[in-house]
This record gives structure tokens, C-alpha cells and sequence, in this order.
């Protein structure tokens, strides 16, 4: 590694790092490469088709599926920022990330991955409308409603980003600069300071708390009461829909938000560097995957639409050919 730095004492300030990786001592290193480019590529395939098939079908112009094209959006940018440096640095052996790429890493996932905790808490709202107040619904989640909640979700995200990049960023950093993670996440990079960074991880931890808490309250809120409304309807029909459409996402928050209590919220004595680095593959690399998968699987809207898609592809496809 190339270190190009102001030397402080024991300490160097703007010095490239060096990523361990996600498997430090893995003797297949092609096999990990194939894995993860072939999540990587599905990921990416799945999340686009899924924002073509909601922006084509005129069945899927909804509030529901508009949340839906933002949280693949999220998940397309989410898994680009991380993966294919990955993917680069397995091809051609080397781990070293700048001063000024560890930095845009960091805010990139901050702000992407706040902007999706604010988007899943708000999604659980448009749940809420749709099932217990359904005559008021086109009111309620009206296309400016929409537009402010997916503002909300990206202004919060950045905000994350912007308040704690700068911060994480300013500690000096020991002459090691080998980070025991496969990017720069925030725990692992405090491990490498040279100062005491203990307020900071409390503050950050309250922050954390706040931004776990505000959306698993409005979850938590808007889950109850569509429970109480299903629990009272009357038509089986009714309740497997509900349910059906509820259960999706109660997957989705469930595996996102519970990855990241864990790297963020419990203490240190839980934590070690294999750890760390197999839950952070998991809400990283996987969720983007798992996301679409969930959704589309289980949303016979989505299947139908591209049931739909795929005919007409063919049947072009054979016109074409006489």
C-alpha cells in the first residue's frame, strides 16, 4: 500500500487502508468471486426489472408499487457501492481504497441505508391506509403524499450521512490502516483510531437508537391496528390478501432492521471481526437480492405483470421473425 499522508507521531492523516476482506484466510478465492458477482448480478437484474415492470404496467401505478420502485432504487445503489470494489480487488489481488474513496463509501452507505430504514417504516403507513382506511386511501396516499414520504426517506438518509461521515472521518488513524471488514463501515474503522472515540460511539449509538426507533415505532403502530382490522373482517378473501401483502414486508424489516440492531445496538462483548463481517455480507449484499425476490414472489400483481411483459416480448419476438 502506497501511504500518501501527513505523518503526525505515530499516526498518518489522509493514508490510503487497507480492506482485509470478507473472508481474510479463504482458500477458494474464485469460488467466493463467483458467488458474489453472481448475487451481485441478480441483484442488480431483479431490482431493475422490477422498477421497468412498475414504471410499464399501468396495474402497478400505485402507492404501494411506487415505494416499491425507490426501495430497488435503493438496493441497486446500495449493493454498487460496496460489491464491485470487492469483485476488483478479488480479480486483481490488491485491497487498497483511498483516503477520499473509504470516504465516499462510508457516506454512500450511511445515506443509503438510513434512507432505506426511513423508507420500510414509511411503507408500513401506505399498509396501514390501504387496509384500514381504504375509502379515504386515495386521499391519504395521494401522489404528493407519496413524493414527501420518499423525500423524507432520502432527506433522512443524507442527513445520517452528512452529520456522521465527517466526523468518522476527522479521528486519526493508527499506521496500520488495515481495516478487518470487506468496506468501510463505521465500527470497524474506529478500531483503527488513535484517540478515544468512546463519546463519539455513544452519540452515534443514540442516533442509531433514534433512527431504528422512529421507524419501528410508526412499524409498530401501523401494525397493530391493521391486526385489530384484519382480526375483525369477515371475508377469508380479505384477511389471506392482507396478510399476504402485510407478511412481505414484515420479512423485509425484519431481516434489515434485525442485521443492523446487531451491528449497531449490541455491545461490543457480542461482537467479533467474523461476525461483524458475515452480518454486514448479509444486509449488504444478500437484502438487495432478497428484496425483489420477497415482493415478487409473493405479489401476484408483480407476476402478472411480468407474465405480461414476457408475452409480449415473445410474441413480438415472433412477429418479427416472418
Amino acid at each position: 500500500v502506497t501511504y500518501r499522508a501527513m505523518e503526525w507521531g505515530n499516526y498518518s492523516m489522509y493514508a490510503d487502508f487497507l480492506l482485509l476482506g470478507l473472508f481474510s484466510d479463504n482458500d477458494f478465492p474464485w469460488l467466493l468471486f463467483a458467488l458474489i458477482l453472481f448475487v451481485f448480478v441478480i441483484s442488480i437484474a431483479s431490482n431493475t426489472i422490477m422498477i421497468i415492470l412498475i414504471h410499464i404496467d399501468s396495474r402497478l401505478h400505485t402507492p404501494m408499487y411506487y415505494l416499491l420502485s425507490q426501495l430497488s432504487l435503493m438496493d441497486i445503489l446500495y449493493i454498487s457501492t460496496i460489491v464491485p470494489k470487492m469483485l476488483v480487488d478479488q480479480i486483481l489481488g490488491q485491497r487498497a481504497i483511498s483516503f477520499a474513496g473509504c470516504t465516499a463509501q462510508h457516506f454512500l452507505y450511511l445515506t443509503l441505508a438510513g434512507a432505506e430504514f426511513f423508507l420500510l417504516g414509511l411503507m408500513s403507513y401506505d399498509r396501514y391506509v390501504a387496509i384500514c382506511n381504504p375509502l379515504r386511501y386515495p386521499v391519504l396516499m395521494s401522489r404528493k403524499v407519496c413524493m414527501l414520504i420518499v423525500l423524507a426517506a432520502w432527506l433522512g438518509g443524507s442527513i445520517d450521512g452528512f452529520l456522521l461521515t465527517p466526523v468518522t472521518m476527522q479521528f486519526p488513524f493508527c499506521a496500520s490502516r488495515e481495516i478487518n471488514h470487506f468496506f468501510c463501515e463505521v465500527p470497524a474503522l474506529l478500531k483503527l483510531s488513535c484517540t478515544d472515540t468512546s463519546t463519539y460511539e455513544t452519540a452515534m449509538y443514540v442516533c442509531c437508537i433514534m433512527m431504528l426507533l422512529i421507524p419501528f415505532s410508526v412499524i409498530s403502530a401501523s401494525y397493530t391496528r391493521i391486526l385489530i382490522t384484519v382480526y375483525r373482517m369477515s371475508e377469508a378473501e380479505g384477511r389471506r390478501k392482507a396478510v399476504a401483502t402485510c407478511s412481505s414486508h414484515m420479512v423485509v424489516v425484519s431481516l434489515f432492521y434485525g442485521a443492523a440492531m446487531y451491528t449497531y445496538v449490541l455491545p461490543h462483548s457480542y461482537h467479533t471481526p467474523e461476525k461483524d463481517k458475515a452480518v454486514s455480507a448479509f444486509y449488504t449484499i444478500l437484502t438487495p437480492l432478497l428484496n425483489p425476490l420477497i415482493y415478487s414472489l409473493r405479489n401476484k400483481d408483480v407476476t402478472g405483470a411480468l407474465q405480461k411483459a414476457l408475452s409480449k416480448c415473445l410474441s413480438s419476438g415472433s412477429v418479427s421473425t416472418f
